[in-house]
């Protein structure tokens, strides 16, 4: 009796997980406006009312897409929050982030170009726990950098937004090919990581 319960239990997972998948898919060939449900259920050959068993709507699905997301983000940065050296610390940060982008490019479009996962939020006026979860740990690392005498008279806030709009400018440009037409070719693969060291260069001429 029990494995018939779990069999079943496994088998929900699963076509939640292939619920997803092709959501994924979808959303990123056609965009949020013009994905359906109903495309979502014909990837995967149910109906649309499959779908509803496990989802409220279309938003919810690209919500839960964004949370997996953060939850992957969030937890390699949980990792070097570990670290002693507050510099080594945002350093270490970055490369994990630009890393994470390069890797998951889909995703990444997912949790930080596209609108629609925040609209979720705003409709039951929640706080975006994820963004907040990522941010904070920067900022974090930012403030016990301002401590040890990096970028001083800054805002922590401030500093921190600087530093996550450079990563994500860089990630951006590369993820919409507006590179590939004005980078030299010795640098254009290695460009955003090119990038990057000479950011952290930058950063760290910030220093009393």
């Amino acid at each position: 009796m029990n494995s018939s319960k779990d069999k079943r239990a496994s088998d929900k997972i699963d076509l939640k997980q292939r619920i997803l998948n092709a959501a994924r898919e979808i959303f990123l060939e056609q965009g949020y406006d013009r994905t359906s449900v109903r495309m979502i259920a014909e990837k995967i050959g149910y109906s649309a009312t499959t779908i509803y068993l496990h989802f409220q709507d279309k938003n919810e699905i690209l919500h839960t897409l964004h949370t997996e997301g953060f939850e992957i983000l969030n937890s390699r940065m949980a990792v070097l929050l570990q670290m002693d050296d507050p510099f080594e610390r945002l350093k270490a940060m970055g490369k994990m982030y630009i890393d994470f982008a390069l890797s998951n490019p889909e995703l990444y479009d997912l949790m930080f170009i596209q609108v629609s996962p925040l609209t979720k939020l705003e409709e039951e006026d929640e706080l975006w726990k994820e963004g907040n979860t990522a941010f904070g740990a920067l900022k974090k690392t930012v403030t016990n950098c301002i401590d040890r005498k990096y970028f001083p008279h800054h805002d922590a806030e401030v500093t921190a937004f600087v530093i996550w709009s450079a990563l994500h400018g860089m990630i951006t440009l590369h993820h919409r090919n507006r590179c590939t037409k004005v980078i030299s070719e010795p640098n254009k693969e290695r460009i955003v990581s090119l990038g990057l060291e000479a950011f952290i260069h930058l950063l760290s001429s910030l220093k009393k």
